[in-house]
């Protein structure tokens, strides 16, 4: 992989804006000729969904002294996408073109003026592109201008002027790529030109179906609901360009609620949408599994179960060897145990300052908070105290216990932070032997770790800490009483 600052050309476009082709000849023939450089050392480089500053390196070597390099590929799995010349230097000089499966081109280049004046030969749509940069050249000057008119602005009106003024320029822009597709429709660019939309909402008011109601989710179901239109999920080029990883994360983060229901049916929706393509498949597939295995919300997990036991396991991840299929299977095994709602596996170990058998699923409390801790680990030090304050001043008086398990440490080193972090009124135990195998059980890689179990001991709450236990408790006691009043109601 290649890291580079500089954005040109394609990310020109792409910041203006918040069925592909099939072709006879496999690979591609590209010859770069630079017109004032020899001997430098050249990349061939291509996206593969994330934006720069990531983009990755398809193949490399030195200008020859007349400035010339020549890349061919036989791939017959080469599929195009946005590619990017970068020459070795100080800067990474660099600029981007489109190719396709089956190009064969000539690009005349000179290092001085780039981005500007590359030209070439035997690729019309890459003279379309060209032609739209120095299109938006103009478009850009026209805004910075705006730009400039809107900071000497003094009132309302003529803001608002100015504003009208931004939004009509930008419609034009818009237009012309919309033209565009209309004209050459499925090629690359126009299938890009089709990602950089975003939905229009229609104006007026909405009603619900009783036609009296406003509807105000009107706007954010219509925007949802067509957000994919532009998108073309059966062309693999676009994984080789920055457009879906964007679009991806946009929607996941704005438009899809954090819950793992929520999050499991968009996730079929969209695996369904690119089932039987290669790369883009691949990807969406890769990008939803590593999105909700580390993901922040609480719950999560239960994406990636689903994600490794519908997809992984049942043969469609094609891509992976034997021994790194089963490294997700095996993750999603040890997710699977400790994920909220179901009962949390039992603990017997040994209290550390009685010596007696304390178990976890007979110990008798309104609420369990299950922590695992090790005495060395700098955030522990830091937890145990915030959670000592709180339950002092709110979890003790709402029924609930805490039942740590010392991860590691001997027997003096464990009580001694027992002691200094004032533990005395938990249940503090230890596994000296290692015969428990919490750590699978739970699913602890690092410390601290801690759950919220409820009077049944089903996981209420995982991977938490002082600052959200207790609005954890507050929601699930508001949704008892809903539930009670719910009841209330139907009885009468």
């Amino acid at each position: 992989m290649i890291k580079m600052k500089r954005f040109t050309l394609i990310s020109l476009f792409v910041l203006t804006a918040f069925a592909g082709n099939t072709f006879a000849a496999a690979g591609y023939h590209v010859q770069v000729k630079m017109t004032d450089i020899t001997d430098s050392f050249v990349y061939l480089v291509h996206y593969y969904g994330l934006q720069r500053p990531n983009i990755f390196a398809s193949d490399s070597g030195h200008l020859d002294h007349n400035g010339v390099i020549t890349f061919d590929s036989k791939d017959p799995d080469f599929v195009g996408g946005i590619y990017i010349i970068v020459i070795k230097d100080k800067e990474r000089t660099n600029f981007e073109f489109l190719l396709n499966k089956g190009d064969n081109m000539t690009i005349t280049a000179t290092k001085s003026k780039l981005p500007d004046g590359v030209k070439f030969k035997n690729s019309p749509e890459n003279d379309r592109f060209i032609e739209y940069i120095d299109y938006l050249k103009g478009f850009n000057k026209e805004q910075e201008q705006l730009k400039k008119d809107l900071d000497k602005a003094r009132t309302t009106a003529d803001t608002e002027k100015i504003r009208k003024k931004s939004i009509a320029s930008n419609n034009v822009v818009t237009q012309h790529r919309r033209d565009y597709v209309k004209k050459y429709p499925g090629t690359l660019l126009a299938n890009v030109f089709n990602a950089m939309e975003t939905p229009e909402i229609p104006e007026g008011t909405h009603y619900l179906e009783d036609g009296k109601t406003k509807d105000s989710t009107f706007a954010y179901r219509y925007y949802k609901a067509h957000y994919w239109d532009g998108i073309n999920f059966r062309d693999d080029r676009m994984i080789f360009t920055p457009m879906y990883d964007a679009k991806l994360d946009t929607y996941f983060a704005k438009l899809v609620l954090p819950w793992p229901d929520s999050v499991e049916k968009e996730d079929d929706i969209l695996l369904a949408k690119t089932k039987g393509t290669k790369d883009m498949f691949h990807y969406t597939l890769w990008w939803l599994t590593k999105t909700a295995e580390n993901s922040k919300v609480m719950g999560m997990d239960q994406a990636f179960v689903y994600l490794v036991e519908n997809y992984y396991m049942k043969g469609d991840a094609f891509w992976l060897t034997n021994e790194e299929l089963q490294k997700y299977i095996d993750r999603a095994r040890k997710m699977a145990p400790n994920m909220i709602g179901n009962i949390a596996p039992e603990l017997k170990l040994n209290n550390i300052i009685t010596k007696k058998e304390e178990n976890l699923h007979t110990t008798k409390a309104k609420y369990t908070v299950v922590v695992f801790y090790s005495p060395t680990c700098g955030h522990c030090q830091h937890e145990m105290p915030e959670l000592d304050s709180l339950y002092d001043e709110v979890l003790k008086a709402k029924g609930v216990k805490i039942y740590t398990v010392a991860t590691e440490g001997d027997e003096k080193a464990i009580k001694e932070f027992i002691d200094k972090y004032k533990m005395k009124d938990y249940i503090n135990t230890w596994d000296p032997d290692h015969t428990t195998n919490y750590h699978d059980k739970y699913d602890v890689y690092s410390t601290p770790t801690i759950y919220l179990l409820d009077e049944k001991k089903i996981i209420r709450g995982k991977r938490l800490d002082h600052a959200n236990i207790g609005s954890v408790i507050e929601m699930l006691e508001k949704k008892a009483k809903d539930k009670a009043k719910e009841k209330e109601k139907g009885a009468k």
